[in-house]
């Protein structure tokens, strides 16, 4: 039966009429998997509407909600939908000056919180507050009021509410405000996103199109759900009947994947880094003839393209062969299922998506903001529609243009409202025409696939006068497997230099083949052997960029950049910002010793494309 989606509630009635399953969500307790089905989906959001509107909250109202991911969260969102309360769903993660700044600006009503840690974190903020919103906990915590109380209070009331919820769900329209997303944000405080159920429910309908699982199917979410990627992707599953499992947490990640057997899930390229590092060091102790076809096995992955492996004979035979040998092994480790992933947030290395793409792991690349609810672009692999090193085509229903400085524009029903109580911010980056101003630049490859070429802030011009678009350089530079992240810098200076925080798994076995001695990180990355080993890496990188692009010198550095220590973003986005801080004595040593260097380290050399690049062979 065709149910209309045009507000996000919607979502329950499609479920129960068309997927009545047994495990549209499931989560663990206690180390074991709870699986509601669609019918106790549409209950348990129902009882907590009932529950809400008992305690006196009214359409408009705001409530956050800090929690990992869980099928709770899917009630409350649900429930708080349907009566027309707006939901603020906030990372967990967050400094006490943001959970201030979100508590007042939002004006919260109430706030639930999932554990016990997530409520001392958000504590110092709450004392700060004249009037706090009452808390309530998802988890059995002492002396703390509970979400059960909220869910009896509601089932305690269903009567006399059941008439009251049905004409609040008649009366809220698509253009209703339904959420407010405050951004992570790389500088400067949260700012509040507010999307209407149209912004969301047209952009997961529209990128519900682009991808083959259907209601036979299974994915694992664990990207925070209080972004609105993973958050968007989670409707687009239940709008098509895909179970969803909630991981233990970021760490339980490939157990649960092998424990499940899903058919696909949401990642960053943090994640899949991650795997990539694991595949890698699995090879560092193999031996002889198996070590070869290990190495080998990565070798012919890097060649893959979603559009050509079916006219090459060749490559076909050496797939089928290396498939039986290793990635077959690779798969069993996570379930043993091809699977389909969705990556967005930051831009992933091309080689990673052709390794994986070879190994039965499909990586789709997409693109978008919260301001845009969120996705503008992805890779289509329902209709193969894919070209690595791209986010794909543009999505259907959106609208894109380019200014004349590059800059990626937007416009169409997935364009946010607004900047909750910021009206001058929010006609700073939507003009007159309705067009969003992403701070993006791009292209659109083959008059189809939008390529991601650089943020229109992070530009800088060196003091020449020669523009450099930083990420272009940095993304380059991070496909060798011996970076881990990096900046590029030399804003007003004469040269363009790095910083780079080395990926030190591949370091360290590297050092171990050379027979290197060294104390800790911090003697390694001091050797001359390392320095040389990061130098030539960069030399043969440089090759790909015009003379004033070339990175000229570069530091070492041992701290890893991670959301704990505030070097990446929630998203885990670079805080470029934050770093230039950081490493501003560093950077102030490289550009006063930089005419001890003269001419440079490296010489220009003619453009290259990525297929072309020789990647450093393993171990080396």
């Amino acid at each position: 039966m065709n149910i209309e989606i045009n507000r996000t509630f919607d979502l329950l009635d499609h479920l129960v009429t068309n997927y009545p399953k047994d495990d549209i969500l499931a989560g663990k307790v206690n180390g074991e998997w709870v699986r509601y089905s669609s019918h106790d989906y549409y209950k348990f959001a129902h009882f907590l509407a009932y529950g809400f509107l008992s305690m006196g909250l009214k359409r408009g109202d705001h409530v956050v909600t800090i929690s990992n991911n869980c099928p709770e969260w899917n009630f409350v969102d649900m429930a708080l939908s349907m009566t027309g309360i707006i939901h603020c769903p906030v990372y967990p993660t967050l400094a006490t000056d943001n959970y201030l700044h979100i508590f007042n600006h939002s004006e919260a009503k109430l706030i639930l919180v999932s554990n016990n840690i997530l409520l001392k974190r958000i504590q110092p903020a709450l004392q700060q507050m004249e009037n706090a919103p009452e808390v309530y906990t998802m988890n059995a915590i002492e002396g703390e009021k509970r979400i059960l109380e909220i869910l009896k209070l509601g089932i305690a009331n269903r009567e006399n509410l059941i008439q009251d919820l049905e004409e609040l769900k008649r009366d809220i329209k698509p253009t209703d405000c339904a959420s407010l997303i405050y951004t992570s944000g790389t500088t400067g405080l949260p700012k509040g996103v507010m999307l209407s159920h149209r912004n969301i429910c047209s952009n997961f309908l529209a990128h519900s199109k682009v991808q083959p699982l259907d209601s036979r199917h299974k994915v694992l979410s664990f990207l925070p759900l209080n972004h609105v990627y993973e958050r968007s992707m989670n409707y687009h599953w239940q709008y098509l009947g895909i179970s969803i499992y909630y991981a233990e947490n970021m760490g339980t990640i490939a157990r649960d994947l092998a424990d499940v057997q899903v058919d696909g899930f949401c990642a960053v390229p943090r994640v899949i880094e991650t795997f990539f590092d694991k595949f890698y060091s699995a090879g560092k102790d193999m031996k002889g003839f198996t070590k070869t076809i290990y190495d080998l096995a990565f070798k012919h992955g890097y060649h893959f393209d979603y559009s050509r492996q079916k006219f090459n004979f060749w490559w076909q035979l050496n797939q089928i062969f290396f498939d039986k040998m290793v990635y077959s092994k690779w798969r069993e480790k996570i379930g043993g299922k091809r699977l389909i992933i969705i990556t967005g947030g930051s831009k992933i290395q091309p080689r990673m998506i052709r390794l994986f793409g070879a190994a039965g792991l499909g990586i789709f690349e997409g693109y978008g903001l919260s301001e845009t609810s969120p996705v503008i672009a992805v890779n289509d692999p329902k209709r193969k529609r894919c070209k690595i090193g791209t986010v794909g085509p543009i999505l259907e229903g959106v609208e894109v243009k380019f200014a004349d400085d590059g800059e990626i524009l937007t416009r169409g029903p997935h364009v946010m409202m607004g900047y909750y109580k910021d009206p001058e911010t929010t006609k700073e980056v939507i003009d007159e025409d309705g067009w969003f101003h992403t701070g993006d630049v791009g292209i659109l490859e083959n008059g189809k696939y939008l390529k991601i070429t650089d943020r229109k802030k992070d530009i800088f011009k060196l003091s020449a006068g020669k523009y450099v678009a930083p990420q272009v350089i940095e993304n380059k530079l991070s496909e060798s497997e011996y970076v881990d992240q990096c900046i590029v810098i030399g804003e007003n200076e004469k040269t363009v230099s790095a910083i780079i925080s080395p990926n030190f798994n591949t370091l360290h076995y590297w050092a171990l083949k050379h027979h290197l001695h060294y104390r800790d990180n911090a003697a390694l990355i001091a050797l001359p052997e390392t320095q040389k080993k990061i130098k030539s890496i960069i030399d043969e990188y440089n090759k790909a960029f015009a003379p004033h692009e070339q990175i000229k010198q570069f530091r070492l550095v041992t701290e890893e950049w991670t959301t704990n220590n505030g070097l990446l973003s929630p998203t885990l986005k670079v805080r470029r910002n934050v770093l230039m801080v950081k490493y501003k004595d560093l950077i102030a040593e490289i550009y006063n010793h930089e005419e001890s260097s003269k001419g440079g380290l490296f010489s220009a050399f003619r453009s290259i494309e990525f297929p072309t690049i020789k990647f450093p062979k393993l171990g080396e």
